[in-house]
């Protein structure tokens, strides 16, 4: 097949549908059809068609395509404030993820940001009403989350991060087949962890945030269900703060002595590395969560989330059709234990 050359047009500003037409031979509807709906268009004209595509440089409008199809194959996703703190890159590399395995499937990723849910269903109605966004990915979801209804109530299609973490019977549930979700097994991983932790010694703790975290108390099971009987007396609390963490494992070691110490966060096995020294043990195993560059800057073995998979199975769900979708709409993606 002969590729058609930019200079049959003779042309110096951006191609149109009107060059792309009279380059491969067809009409210009012909060329919309190839664009917006290929399987009407024949074989070989649709390769023609492509083919100078390709040689003229053309791109669809995306402005054009909204108008006529009123989507804007846009998804929109809450940009949480900065707060600092170590743990925070692993939405950072979801995003990122998101966005650059959105494009080659012809979608957009819109960043908003809002203070709490209320504003932030707010700016979600302002957005979809204004036409810039028809689908949303949930970030952040906790206990009583109202924003998962919400956006059901009003048929807006979306997926999320993270699993419904509420009571049985709330709206919510794990298993509800409207509300679609993604999330890593934390579980799993700490349960790697912790397996790899014994190793050392049969006395490994486990430091966590304050009871009733979903993503937390999960990461909690994981350990709990490694160690049996064995885990009694060896769990410890903090916020997610190196200065806390630190002061707790400072006091926890002058009490009791352990062969290692598997974390919830990277924030908190910084924390506890730094007190293990402050004691005299800088060699004392301890594992994070997360696989930051802080974990990797200082040999600390980490449990890593693989944001990108994440990202990759929410844009599955996020596209699925209800009518033909025949799989599961609730995917738990298994970390992986780094260790070092």
């Amino acid at each position: 097949m002969n590729v058609p050359k930019i200079r049959e047009v003779g042309m110096a500003k951006s191609p149109t549908v009107e060059d792309v037409a009279r380059v491969a031979g067809v009409s210009r509807q012909t060329v919309s059809n190839v664009i917006n709906a290929p399987d009407i268009v024949r074989d070989a004209t649709r390769q023609r068609v492509n083919a100078a595509i390709a040689a003229l440089g053309y791109a669809p409008s995306m402005a054009a395509r909204r108008l006529r199809t009123q989507r804007s194959a846009t998804i929109g996703i809450h940009l949480d404030p900065y707060a600092g703190g170590i743990s925070g890159i692993v939405l950072d590399r979801f995003i990122h993820a998101l966005t650059d395995r959105a494009t080659p499937r012809g979608l957009r990723i819109l960043v908003y940001a809002a203070a709490d849910a209320d504003e932030e269903l707010r700016r979600i109605r302002q957005l979809r009403e204004g036409g810039e966004i028809d689908r949303i990915v949930l970030t952040g979801t906790y206990a009583g989350d109202p924003r998962a209804d919400w956006l059901a109530h009003h048929d807006i299609p979306f997926v999320a991060f993270g699993r419904p973490w509420g009571e049985p019977g709330a709206g919510a549930e794990m298993g509800h087949p409207g509300r679609p979700w993604v999330d890593v097994d934390g579980a799993a991983g700490t349960r790697a962890a912790t397996g790899h932790a014994l190793a050392a010694g049969r006395r490994v703790a486990f430091l966590g945030w304050p009871e009733g975290s979903g993503t937390g108390d999960d990461r909690e099971r994981g350990w709990r269900e490694a160690m049996g009987d064995a885990a009694d007396g060896l769990r410890w609390t903090s916020v997610d703060s190196v200065s806390q963490a630190r002061a707790v494992v400072d006091e926890a070691l002058a009490e009791a002595s352990v062969d290692a110490v598997v974390c919830a966060s990277d924030t908190l096995a910084l924390g506890a590395h730094l007190a293990a020294s402050h004691s005299g043990r800088p060699d004392l195993p301890v594992i994070g969560f997360d696989n930051t560059p802080v974990a990797e800057a200082l040999g600390l073995s980490s449990v890593e989330q693989r944001p990108e998979r994440v990202a990759e199975a929410v844009l599955d769900l996020l596209v699925a059709d209800p009518a033909t979708h025949d799989g599961d709409w609730h995917r738990l993606i298994t970390p992986e234990l780094v260790v070092r």
